[in-house]
């Protein structure tokens, strides 16, 4: 049954990764809270498996020609800084402390993505409404 899970979780996360939503959103939660792996080691786990899904999706989006290489250095060189300093840095944490701030870090995308749909569609309803009230001649 564990294996079974694993593989869930992988191809959940695989799913959604491609989707462009980090898969750890769901696989870490997965691999924690069903299969009860400590934190840090499901986080690395993520991360291992984030590999070969980064491989495959810049292999099609080079493909497709979406991809804005000066927007790449600039987003890259701060995101391998602060990817190094906080993989030391949560080396030094209790498990329990990190399981707690990756819940927090959930909740708090969670109630900033319910936000932001809940205004693009009460904005889209607002202009829908007000096609409808608009009287020609």
């Amino acid at each position: 049954m564990e294996i079974f899970l694993l593989i869930l979780g992988g191809i959940v996360g695989g799913i959604i990764g491609g989707m462009g939503m980090g898969g750890g959103t769901l696989l870490i939660p997965i691999l924690t809270i069903f299969l009860d792996i400590p934190q840090k080691n499901a986080q690395a786990i993520n991360l291992i498996a984030f590999i070969p899904m980064a491989v495959v999706v810049t292999l099609i989006n080079v493909k497709r020609k979406v991809i804005d290489y000066k927007s790449v250095l600039t987003v890259a060189a701060p995101a391998l800084l602060t990817s190094i300093l906080s993989s030391l840095f949560v080396g030094k944490i209790d498990s329990k402390i990190l399981s707690v701030g990756f819940a927090i870090f959930l909740i708090g995308l969670g109630v900033i993505m319910m936000a932001s749909t809940l205004r693009k569609c009460l904005y889209a309803y607002m202009n829908k409404c007000k096609e409808e009230y608009i009287f020609s001649d």
